[in-house]
């Protein structure tokens, strides 16, 4: 009986350690100007914690504010505080600055990628999908908040080890678990105010 469990036990973990395995490595934070890991190690998770810091700016509680210099995103709260979250943000071209509203919200959303990056990306020989359903393997991971009217959402994504990072197309991205926490602390009508 030991054997077979063991035999099992060693096929469970060859099965996860390669089907599960994703890219790791350290990128230097200029927030915190430190080296951070991040991959298999850090569970998926985020490699930049979600944290409860003080806050003394001018906006007002309930108010979302991207800095894409820092990669931070700060959820307003009452009290001088602010919950500060690492985010992945739009990469060289791609950075944008404004002030609009969370127009919806949803979970586990499907992705429909505009006509302009579907054609950039077919010009690099890579096919995009005119529409994916919601998921684990979605670009947008499991929680989105729209951007006012723009193409620009607040989402999550199944590749954690990019926060931190100038990763994307505009979008502000979060790891999961962080997305799922913001989105259930913030309403459709929400201030949105990114920041270059």
């Amino acid at each position: 009986m030991k054997t077979v469990i063991a035999a099992l036990a060693a096929l469970l973990i060859g099965f996860t350690g390669s089907a599960l395995a994703v890219p790791g490595g350290k990128f230097f934070d200029p927030n915190t100007k430190q080296w951070v890991s991040y991959g298999p190690s850090h569970g998926g998770k985020s490699p930049i914690r979600r944290k409860m810091v003080s806050y003394d700016g001018p906006y007002e509680p309930g108010t979302i504010v991207v800095d894409t210099e820092e990669r931070r995103l700060y959820h307003i709260q009452p009290g001088g505080k602010a919950m500060r979250y690492g985010v992945g943000v739009g990469r060289e071209g791609f950075q944008w600055a404004g002030t609009h509203r969370i127009t919806r919200k949803a979970e586990w959303p499907g992705w429909t990628p505009p006509p302009q990056m579907r054609a950039r990306e077919r010009a690099k020989g890579r096919i995009l999908p005119a529409h994916m359903e919601g998921g684990p393997n979605n670009p947008l991971g499991a929680r989105a908040l729209y951007i006012g009217s723009t193409l620009y959402r607040i989402h999550g994504t199944n590749e954690p080890w990019t926060i931190g990072s100038a990763v994307s197309s505009g979008c502000i991205r979060l790891a999961n678990e962080d997305i799922k926490h913001l989105y259930s602390n913030v309403s459709v009508g929400s201030r949105v105010v990114v920041k270059r």
